[in-house]
């Protein structure tokens, strides 16, 4: 374990289940790892390893029956899978809410939401509400609600999952972009092995029945990464291969 003043995050020994018609099922059994400042973590694993509720653990938005939890941060955000967005507010709305629920005036949190927005590419859309918008934009939305709030640690859950090919990779280099420019940490749950690969600094794989860790590989290739090299396919082919045997 690292010096825990040195990382955001630090769990030992995390456990979480839930009752089920009075009986107890375990979701998260003995979950330790620790996350340096200023990383880039990747989570995967196969269903049922309880990679989103450890990411409600981490946020303290679901509790943990046991174990220890030491939080390095002060300013989290979420990108969710499903958007999570608002469907009667604006773009600019949206991305401003956080600012809003913090008390931030209107003409302040307006402007931030402009610059969060820029920097996502979507600040022409402004106006436009989530049902006319794509699946990337409304991802990008998402990502810009979050920097809005200028997060010290940033969640992210298969933020890749429900996109296209060319939407992802676009999404993924401006991903690099923002966290090379903030400075921040982040906690990326993901289920495709290249795309880990190619932003990680270390992946955690986790097992399932109940959620627990198999391996917490590191992933030593120089940035930006080049995805036709050698290295690159050895650390993916690495990956796939701890995936398959838990599966």
């Amino acid at each position: 374990m690292h010096d825990s003043e040195k990382m955001v995050l630090v769990l030992s020994r995390i456990c979480a289940s839930f009752n089920d018609a009075e009986k107890n099922i375990s979701i998260l059994k003995d979950i330790s790892f620790s996350i340096p400042t200023g990383a880039f973590v990747s989570i995967i694993g196969p269903s049922g390893a309880g990679k989103s509720t450890l990411m409600r653990v981490i946020l303290d938005l679901v509790p943990h029956t046991s174990g220890d939890i030491v939080r390095n941060f002060s300013r989290p955000a979420m990108v969710f899978q499903n958007y999570a967005l608002f469907p009667w507010l604006t773009t600019l709305d949206n991305v401003a809410f956080g600012l809003r629920m913090d008390g931030m005036g209107r003409k302040d949190r307006e402007r931030v939401a402009r610059e969060k927005l820029k920097e996502v590419g979507l600040e022409h859309l402004e106006s436009h509400y989530p049902a006319a918008l794509s699946g990337g934009q409304r991802q990008r939305i998402g990502l810009a609600r979050a920097l809005a709030i200028s997060p010290d640690l940033l969640i992210m859950d298969e933020p890749f999952s429900n996109l296209d090919t060319i939407t992802s990779e676009e999404l993924k280099a401006d991903l690099i972009k923002i966290w090379r420019s903030y400075g921040m940490t982040v906690l990326m749950v993901n289920h495709l092995i290249p795309d880990t690969i190619e932003l990680s600094d270390q992946v955690i794989v986790m097992g399932a029945n109940p959620g627990h860790i198999e391996k917490i590989l590191d992933v030593d290739l120089v940035r930006p990464r080049d995805v036709r090299d050698t290295k690159f396919f050895k650390q993916v082919d690495l990956l796939t291969e701890s995936i398959r045997a838990i599966s």
